[in-house]
């Protein structure tokens, strides 16, 4: 782009924003020019003092990330509003984003509330990730007043441009009926769209539905196949229903140390299930050499969460002195 930087340069040195827009966008890119990101820095200023949207949310962009000039959030934030006002549905996303993480996520807090309008902005000039984290808004009453019944309207607006979150979202409402009536096989639907396109948290869910049998013939191979793909993203259920597979020979040939190493993935994420899982096979010797010790440690971990099955099992071991100094009193706080 050697010949587009000498005539961007040319159109730059008459004030030309559009021109020193691109010269800049060349300049932090080192595209036909050496990498300078404190010049693209200057040449986004000038063209967003003279008005020009595009690099207004630039520079807002180089002051949030520290690109060429020196972090400024405040001066971040100034740039992203003026570029959002300018109608720029990229500095309404940004805007929204770090007013979101600068407010307390309930529907009264005043950030909150202007992150969930600059969604709303980017969300009805048909901006998918705009609609997507409006139907997040309305879904968690984030800044506006919990409503799942827009949730599932704006969230089928992104899905249906391709959003994956949207898609597993909205997949999701199907399965619980949140917002809409519950039904399996729109689920699967929205869950498959999502999955395929590698979102962890659907294959999860898609998982279920064929282990399960829900909205789709039960089908526990093809359950173990989207459960190994989201618990390889580090997804917690998914890793746990994988080593279930594995402890139980369910859609995959039984094989005692990889349930226990699937297991150790999502109990060492504090996922309370796997670690009363984990637990088990200590205490039955099950793909890990039997240690009661172990077992109280992972008991304890999920009864501490609440989890009603490890805090009878811990209470057992206390009981029993099994792997902790016997102590029946701590044994009745567990039972």
């Amino acid at each position: 782009n050697v010949a587009a930087v000498k005539w961007y340069t040319k159109a730059a040195e008459q004030e030309c924003p559009e021109a020193q827009y691109e010269l800049g966008v060349c300049y932090e890119a080192g595209d036909g020019v050496g990498k300078d990101e404190a010049k693209a820095a200057e040449l986004y200023r000038k063209a967003a003092v003279q008005g020009y949207a595009e690099a207004q949310n630039k520079l807002g962009e180089c002051y949030n990330y520290g690109s060429g000039v020196a972090v400024d959030e405040n001066e971040a934030e100034k740039w992203y509003q003026k570029a959002a006002e300018n109608g720029n549905e990229t500095a309404m996303l940004n805007l929204a984003d770090k007013l979101f993480v600068d407010g307390s996520l309930d529907d009264t807090d005043e950030k909150m509330q202007k992150a969930a309008m600059w969604y709303r902005r980017a969300a009805e000039q048909g901006n998918m990730k705009g609609q997507y984290e409006w139907g997040d808004c309305y879904y968690n009453g984030w800044g506006v007043d919990k409503n799942e019944e827009e949730a599932v309207r704006w969230y089928r607006k992104a899905a249906e441009q391709g959003n994956a979150g949207a898609q597993y979202k909205l997949g999701k409402c199907y399965y619980y009926g949140k917002g809409t009536e519950m039904n399996n096989n729109e689920a699967v639907k929205w869950l498959r769209r999502a999955s395929e396109q590698g979102a962890a948290d659907a294959q999860d869910l898609l998982g279920d539905c064929y282990y399960y049998g829900y909205g789709v013939e039960m089908n526990h191979w093809e359950a173990v196949k989207w459960y190994e793909k989201a618990a390889k993203k580090g997804n917690a259920d998914a890793q746990n229903m994988f080593g279930y597979c594995y402890d139980h020979g369910e859609g995959v040939t039984n094989d005692l140390s990889k349930a226990a190493e699937w297991y150790r993935k999502a109990a060492e994420q504090g996922y309370d299930i796997a670690q009363y899982n984990l637990g088990l096979c200590y205490a039955n010797g099950r793909g890990v050499t039997k240690d009661y010790a172990k077992a109280a440690e992972w008991y304890r971990e999920a009864a501490e969460q609440g989890y009603a099955r490890a805090q009878y099992n811990l209470a057992v071991l206390y009981y029993n002195g099994n792997g902790v100094t016997q102590n029946k009193e701590e044994a009745v706080k567990w039972y």
